[in-house]
């Protein structure tokens, strides 16, 4: 049994590694979030000591230790803008470190990290569920054994629904979330990568408050993308179901069915690192320099290459 520290207890993805945690046969010591809403420590680790000042977390941890408490990962669920401060404290104390995407922001911190696996013995692991995804393992697979001119076409779509809500919090701030292509596409540009190949050509045709879009030319596929949080932009089938998200990845035109099976990619993600895999930095670096080049790109607006959903009309900003 493994021992866990986890920041970021009150987000939305903290269920998710908190269940992960417990299924791999491992324990929670303590969490840190500034928000006090995390009744959810109670279905998990209700023994957990928690703390809202960091302060007296890293004093509660320090005890831990020289109590001869091992502390052996920290789990960083924190906003987007605070992972790399998160992974090194986590390097700091000891601790290997396991990092909701993104790792990073900007590429270049990846290399200080790796600067501190280095110094600290320890290591940094990505989740980058989707690679543990059967059907997407299955289409990797098919896609090993074709011939290497293969030229594949695909359009990725994602779309998940936020309210107003959204934008006044940090999720809202490009500086603090990278922004829509980060905040909600990161690891489908790790999928599309790990699937396809390396980057020759990233174009950026809108980027927006509310969506984003762009072509990307990979080793084997041709790729039209498009990423959206407002509900105006679901196909009107979804609509009418009353859904809010929509997922799509079509390959030369056929449906890649993947809508199952998401719940336990966390749990598998866990399993990978401790059975002593995982995805490192060097894995999540390719997605992290994507959404960066799409984030500081000049968007070049419609051209033949755009996908279909990014000629529906801009919708203003909900504050002004």
């Amino acid at each position: 049994m493994k021992n866990f520290v986890l920041i970021g207890a009150a987000g939305f993805v903290a269920p998710r590694h908190l269940k992960a945690i417990k299924e791999t046969g491992n324990n929670l010591v303590a969490a840190l979030d500034k928000h006090d809403a995390v009744g959810v420590l109670d279905n998990y680790f209700p023994d957990a000591a928690f703390f809202t000042e960091f302060e007296r977390f890293d004093r509660h941890l320090d005890k831990l230790k020289r109590n001869g408490t091992s502390l052996d990962y920290v789990a960083v669920c924190s906003p987007n803008y605070l992972h790399d401060a998160h992974i090194r404290f986590g390097l700091r104390i000891g601790a290997h470190v396991i990092c909701e995407k993104p790792v990073t922001l900007n590429p270049w911190n990846i290399e200080g990290l790796k600067e501190m696996e280095k110094e600290t013995g320890k290591q940094v692991f990505s989740i980058l569920q989707l690679r543990h995804h059967p059907a997407l393992v299955a289409l990797k697979e098919k896609i090993a054994t074709e011939s290497a001119d293969t030229l594949h076409e695909v359009n990725m779509t994602y779309i998940t629904s936020r309210g107003k809500w959204y934008y006044a919090s940090w999720k809202g701030e490009t500086s603090k979330s990278g922004g829509i292509s980060t905040n909600i596409g990161v690891h489908f540009f790790d999928l599309l990568t790990w699937l396809f190949g390396e980057v020759k050509e990233n174009n950026t045709h809108i980027n927006s408050h509310d969506r984003a879009s762009g072509s990307l030319v990979l080793e084997k596929a041709k790729v039209k993308w498009f990423l959206s949080i407002n509900a105006e932009t679901l196909p009107a089938e979804i609509r009418e179901k009353g859904a809010r998200t929509y997922r799509s990845i079509t390959v030369d035109g056929q449906e890649i069915e993947f809508s199952e099976g998401f719940a336990d990619l966390h749990t598998a993600s866990y399993q990978h690192i401790l059975n002593g895999n995982g995805f490192g930095l060097d894995d999540a670096a390719t997605a992290i320099q994507i959404v960066h080049d799409i984030r500081n790109a000049k968007a070049i607006g419609l051209d033949e290459n755009a996908h279909e959903l990014a000629y529906l009309p801009l919708s203003p900003h909900p504050f002004g």
